[in-house]
Formats: C-alpha cells, sequence, structure tokens
C-alpha cells in the first residue's frame, strides 16, 4: 500500500513540478518579451535583410517556450512583408531602401514579389541602393533592382547558372537489403526514380533541362533589364564565373562599386545630407505598420494560403491537411459578407486522398462563389489537383507546377532481415493479398495496387481536363508527371495567365462585381495552451541541433527523406525540390 502511495505521490509530484515550471517559462516569456514600440524617424532608411524563412502567410503567434529556448519558428509573412515595401513609398519618413541580404531562405517566386514590390517602391522617386559582403544567386537577384550595388573589396558575385542535383540510393538498397517498392503512373514522375536507378531516366532529364532553362531565362531576362546588361552578356559572365571576385564583377557591371560597409553607410549618409544614419529594419517597421486586420466594410475577399506538403489529417502551419482545410472553406461559403475567394498555393502536393477531399470542397465553394488560384513557388502533383478547378489560375513566371502523376511506395526490409536471420510469418482469416515490409512484395497485391493508382491518375487527368476545359488526351500529353514552370503552363493552357497574388484578388474582386472590399487572410492557426505545450520544447531543439550539426543543405535532403520513409497511401508530389543558390 505505502509503494502504491509512493507511485502516486511521485507522479503527483512531477506533474506539479512541471506545471510550475511552465508557469515560470511562461513568467519569463512575458517579462522579457519585446513590447516596445517601433518609432521611425524622419529621414529614415527602410533596410531590408530577410534573416527569417519567408512563407506566403505567417501569421504571428505567441509561443513562449520558444522564445525562451531561441526555438521559435522566425517566419516572416510575404503578404505582410509586401504591404509595408508598400506603406513606405508612401512614408514621408522613409527616404529610401538599404538591400542588406545575406542567406535568403525564400524562393524564387517569392523573391520575384519583393522584388516587383521594390520596383514599385522605386517609382516614388526615393533611392534603392543594395550592399552585400558576397551575393549569391538569389541574394543577387533580389539586389539586382537596386539603383546601384555594392560588395565589400573581397567579396564576390557568385552568378554561374542554376543546377540540381539528386541523389540514387539503389545500389545502397542492394548493398544493405533495405529497399523502397515503388508504384507509379507517369513516365516523368520522378519523385521515386533514386529507389529504381543510379542516374537520371531520359525522361527525367528532358524535364529537367527544361525546367532549369526556363527558370534561368526568367531570372536572366529580369537582371538583364535592371543591370543593361545583354542575356547573352550574362551568359557569358556564369559560363566563366566572372563575378568570382569584386574586381571582375565591377568590370562586368554586375555590381557598381567595390566599398566596405563603412563606407556604404557614409555614402547613404551623404545622399541623405544627415550626420546619423538612421535606419529601420523592415520587420521593425512591419510592427510599426501592421495592424490586425478588421472587417469592416460589407464585402469582402478571403484569400486562404495552401502552403507546405498536403497530409491526410487535421494539419497546421507547416502543412495542408483536409480536417482544417474542409473547415475554414465550409466557413467561408457559409459567410455572406465573403464574395469571393483566391487560394494561393505554395504546395509540393502530397497525399491523394486529402488532394481530393479538399478539391471536393474547393467545387463547392465554387458553386456559390468566384474561385481563382494564384500560385506561389510550388503549385505541383496535389498542389496542382487543388487548383485546377478555379475560375481563373494565376502563375508567377518561375512558378514550378504541373507534376500531374500519381505513385505510391513502400519500405521493404525483407533481404537485411533475412540476411540477420530474421523471418516472419503472417496468418489471417481471408486470401486477399495483403503486405509485409518483412516479405518480398506479392504479385497480386503489387497488381492491385498498380489498379488504385492507375485508377487515382485517370481521377486527376479527368479533373484537370473538367476544370481546364480540355480533353483528356490533351491533358494527358502534358501530364505523366512532367513539371513545368509558370510561364511553361501558361503556354500550354495548364494555368490561364501569368501574374502575381495582387493580379488574383483583383480579379476575384471584379469576377464577384465589387469595387470596395476587404481582403481576410485564411486559415486561422489558434492554439490553446494544450496544443502549445505539446512537444515543448525538445523536438524543437533536437531539429535545432541536427541542423546546426549537419548544415542547412544537408538537413534539407534528411528532412525531404524522411518525408518519404512517412508517406503513406497514395501520393501525388512533385518529383523534386530545387534548392537554388
Amino acid at each position: 500500500m505505502n509503494f502504491l502511495k509512493n507511485i502516486i505521490s511521485s507522479a503527483l509530484g512531477v506533474f506539479i513540478g512541471f506545471g510550475l515550471l511552465s508557469i515560470f517559462i511562461i513568467s519569463i516569456a512575458i517579462a522579457f518579451g519585446d513590447d516596445t514600440e517601433t518609432v521611425v524617424s524622419e529621414n529614415s532608411v527602410l533596410t531590408i535583410q530577410l534573416e527569417a524563412i519567408i512563407k506566403d502567410f505567417a501569421p504571428q503567434e505567441f509561443d513562449p517556450f520558444g522564445e525562451v529556448f531561441g526555438t521559435a519558428n522566425k517566419y516572416i509573412g510575404l503578404n505582410t512583408l509586401v504591404k509595408a515595401i508598400e506603406d513606405a513609398a508612401k512614408d514621408p519618413r522613409i527616404k529610401g531602401i538599404s538591400i542588406e541580404t545575406n542567406q535568403l531562405q525564400g524562393g524564387i517566386s517569392q523573391l520575384g514579389s519583393i522584388r516587383n514590390a521594390i520596383a514599385a517602391f522605386q517609382t516614388s522617386g526615393k533611392f534603392v541602393y543594395a550592399y552585400a559582403d558576397n551575393y549569391d544567386q538569389k541574394n543577387y537577384y533580389l539586389s539586382s533592382i537596386a539603383d546601384s550595388i555594392f560588395v565589400s573589396p573581397v567579396g564576390m558575385v557568385d552568378f554561374k547558372g542554376l543546377s540540381s542535383e539528386i541523389l540514387f540510393f539503389k545500389d545502397f538498397q542492394d548493398k544493405y537489403g533495405v529497399k523502397m517498392e515503388v508504384i507509379r503512373h507517369g513516365k516523368y514522375k520522378s519523385a521515386v526514380e533514386p529507389f529504381l536507378d543510379n542516374k537520371l531516366s531520359d525522361a527525367n532529364r528532358s524535364q529537367m533541362e527544361s525546367l532549369l532553362h526556363s527558370l534561368w531565362n526568367e531570372l536572366v531576362g529580369v537582371i538583364s533589364i535592371s543591370r543593361d546588361i545583354t542575356i547573352a552578356e550574362l551568359n557569358a559572365i556564369a559560363d566563366n564565373a566572372m563575378g568570382r571576385t569584386a574586381t571582375l564583377s565591377v568590370k562586368h557591371r554586375l555590381v557598381d562599386k567595390v566599398l566596405y560597409k563603412d563606407m556604404y553607410d557614409s555614402r547613404i549618409k551623404s545622399v541623405l545630407n544627415v550626420d546619423e544614419l538612421k535606419s529601420v529594419t523592415l520587420m521593425e517597421y512591419m510592427t510599426s505598420t501592421i495592424e490586425m486586420p478588421i472587417n469592416t466594410k460589407e464585402n469582402s475577399v478571403a484569400v486562404l494560403y495552401a502552403q507546405g506538403d498536403i497530409i491526410y489529417g487535421e494539419g497546421d502551419e507547416e502543412t495542408i491537411g483536409q480536417g482544417l482545410f474542409v473547415k475554414e472553406l465550409n466557413k467561408i461559403r457559409e459567410d455572406n459578407n465573403v464574395k469571393a475567394v483566391v487560394l494561393r498555393v505554395n504546395s509540393p502536393g502530397g497525399s491523394a486522398l486529402a488532394s481530393d477531399l479538399i478539391w471536393r470542397a474547393l467545387e463547392m465553394v465554387k458553386t456559390e462563389k468566384p474561385l481563382v488560384v494564384s500560385m506561389g513557388d510550388y503549385a505541383a502533383s496535389g498542389g496542382y489537383y487543388i487548383s485546377c478547378n478555379a475560375n481563373k489560375v494565376f502563375a508567377e513566371p518561375t512558378t514550378i507546377t504541373g507534376s500531374i502523376g500519381v505513385f505510391g511506395i513502400m519500405p521493404n526490409v525483407s533481404e537485411l532481415t533475412n540476411k540477420m536471420g530474421i523471418h516472419s510469418e503472417q496468418v489471417a482469416t481471408n486470401k486477399g493479398p495483403s503486405y509485409s515490409p518483412f516479405k518480398p512484395i506479392d504479385k497480386a497485391f503489387y497488381t492491385l495496387t498498380q489498379e488504385s493508382v492507375d485508377q487515382v491518375y485517370t481521377t486527376f487527368v479527368g479533373n484537370v481536363s473538367k476544370g481546364r476545359g480540355m480533353t483528356f488526351d490533351q491533358v494527358h500529353a502534358l501530364a505523366q508527371g512532367r513539371v513545368w514552370t509558370g510561364e511553361q503552363a501558361y503556354e500550354n493552357g495548364l494555368v490561364d495567365a501569368v501574374g502575381g497574388l495582387d493580379d488574383a484578388i483583383a480579379y476575384a474582386a471584379s469576377l464577384a462585381e465589387v469595387d470596395d472590399y476587404e481582403v481576410l487572410n485564411f486559415p486561422n492557426y489558434d492554439k490553446d495552451l494544450r496544443e502549445s505545450l505539446m512537444g515543448i520544447p525538445f523536438m524543437s531543439v533536437k531539429n535545432k541541433l541536427l541542423k546546426e550539426w549537419v548544415g542547412k543543405e544537408h538537413f534539407e535532403l534528411f528532412q525531404r527523406l524522411n518525408k518519404l520513409r512517412e508517406e503513406k497511401g497514395i501520393q501525388m508530389r512533385i518529383p523534386f525540390v530545387l534548392n537554388i543558390q
């Protein structure tokens, strides 16, 4: 009896102790939280650094444990970022922009939207300068919009063209007896190709070359205009690494002058005719200008942000789950003040089942209100599936879309366990084929699964053909898992127009025949305290330490492989994710 009392007392003590610790941590976070309001001085310069991860939509939330342990997700929303730059153009206190980015954590299409916002800022007559110790290609793409570009004396511009590297695991599987059983439809569906071969297939190499060249042509096209350098010259610079030193970068007009940072600051002070440089970071300026949206107008346009992998489940800030999205779509559909809907998609796809359930909810919205899609960096496979039925589809020129194909993937360790002397037997009530990772895949099970994959592919192509007003054969010719840029998708009919989110919102409002409207952002990611406490803070700490240990690029590879391992059911997923530096 005393033993039981001791156990209960110990458990109760741990629970109370954990509760007190949680209250203590929250108190510290609140006490040391930065509640000071940003004050913007006269003759200020807006400094754009963009150290946070850029997401299309990043609602602010209170995370006391993340603040204390330094593991809070540091996101910046593209929508609020662009709005802040637009506000700065009209703000008499802001005299110019200084782009001082280092390693940007955003996609090419996102950076294109920021670049366009800065270009609009320039029409106000205010200056835009850029400075960096070194420029990688993302940084240079954004900074090239500046009136003048400066680099440190020992810096460089790493301007070399685009490439994408894919790792192959077939020999690894053969050597260690750990393999992935793959069932697919679509000759371009190369998400699973690394498990089937040791090299690129001709079809995959063809689509990747086409994709990279299309993206590169878009990048050098806008850089050519901004820097007054011909596309042929830019390609020669990339071919011969003519930006590898600061001196060569100036010689070939990639940058305008070589300066140390203090000299750059002095130059800005001279332009402003001031003795002290007053600057405000974009993040600080956003807190001074961006307020919580309050719907004060009768009419509104709802923008629903679909960002991340599509999973079967509730979903959260990182993923698109049918649970949350169907609820939000039903709420939007039933709100009489919402006159039109814009779906902003930035997703490489994922679960076929979840994609179809979201597609159905969008179909129901479309029967009552105009539905317009705006594609961000990715709207591929499942991301394209949920986009294809809109009244109009807008894509950025650098959007990666299409990838209309399907696959299933299952881990199999039968060869490894046999080598280790581990064997399995199954007992069942019926004769239907089943799958076990400890036995070679059964031919009957493979056949049935292939039929399911083929059926999902047929549904995918059929829904696209209805949504796009094309025949099944026309879509099939563009499908089979092939990936296209937004520009290519516009040319082949998979999207209706090349444009950004603002274009999509304006078009949706015009379909609803409303001029005076408010933009409302969805979904609502509100969490209760119980959800906030789940996993604190050990999972975030583990990921942070692993990322610091193996490096950013290797950590991202680990995450992608881990996602493939965890995928369940038939997938509509892009074959690869491009990392462009």
